[in-house]
């Protein structure tokens, strides 16, 4: 197996390219022979590629092309994020699956390594990526893109929630705490994420439906801290909207027994 996870350089190898948004054009060009057309490329489902500070994370690219003569093959897949962050496939690892005479889908797996040893360089690999390929065909026309479409790596988001006293009397102050937080690259561990929008939500107890309750702003150590006026048995929950880097994330709730 020749599947590449790391920054760095590509190098002279042949692959499917994804470069980054202002990458230059010496690391990757637009070129080809012929009547091939590359008709469609998904990474990820059309999903962001959110990456924690262990784990491997797989993602699926699929690239459909068209050719008179039919689709020989998908040479290579790369994706390059911010220099040097890339992840590439080899062509013996890329599947190739006719959907007629013309057209074939070739799809392989780009690996994400988060480990400072082996992985991202960086917080900086959190950002929009650039998708490129190489596709060949029967009769030797090709066509290579180094952004043949994009899409977003980010650093995987928690968030708790914890409501106190419990139980509390009807009327009294319920204080309402919680941290947000998302993987840092550079240390493989988690660090609160500053000065973000966060909700408070509620749900009563005979309810199904959470309801906003006001916007708290995360401290310098991404912690959460206010204060709601205890109304009757119920559910707190934080929500974050995410951003371009970090994805959404809604908390477990805390029930508070109101007396």
């Amino acid at each position: 197996m020749r599947t590449t996870t790391r920054l760095g350089l590509l190098g002279t190898s042949v692959a499917l390219v994804a470069t980054a948004i202002g990458a230059t054009a010496a690391q990757a060009e637009d070129g080809g022979e012929g009547n091939i057309t590359i008709d469609k490329v998904v990474v990820n489902g059309g999903k962001p590629v959110v990456v924690g500070t262990t784990k491997v994370v797989s993602a699926k690219v699929s690239v459909t092309a068209s050719d008179d003569s039919g689709i020989a093959e998908t040479t290579y897949i790369s994706a390059f994020g911010p220099k040097p962050n890339f992840a590439q496939v080899w062509d013996d690892e890329i599947t190739c699956v006719k959907a007629s005479a013309t057209t074939s889908t070739c799809t392989g797996t780009l690996t994400f390594d988060p480990q400072a040893s082996t992985g991202f360089v960086s917080n900086s690999a959190a950002a929009t990526w650039n998708l490129g390929t190489l596709v060949s065909a029967n009769d030797y026309d090709y066509i290579h893109r180094d952004a043949a479409t994009t899409f977003k790596v980010q650093r995987y988001s928690r968030l708790t929630t914890n409501a106190s006293p419990e139980p509390v009397k009807k009327g009294k102050t319920i204080t309402v705490t919680g941290l947000l937080s998302r993987a840092n690259w550079d240390t493989n561990k988690y660090m609160g994420y500053t000065q973000q929008k966060v909700t408070l939500q509620y749900r009563k107890k005979t309810s199904s439906t959470y309801t906003d309750v006001k916007t708290v702003t995360s401290s310098s150590t991404g912690s959460l801290k206010t204060t709601v006026t205890a109304s009757a048995d119920g559910y707190f929950r934080y929500k974050f909207a995410g951003t371009s880097t970090t994805p959404a994330v809604t908390s477990t709730s805390d029930f508070v027994d109101v007396q």
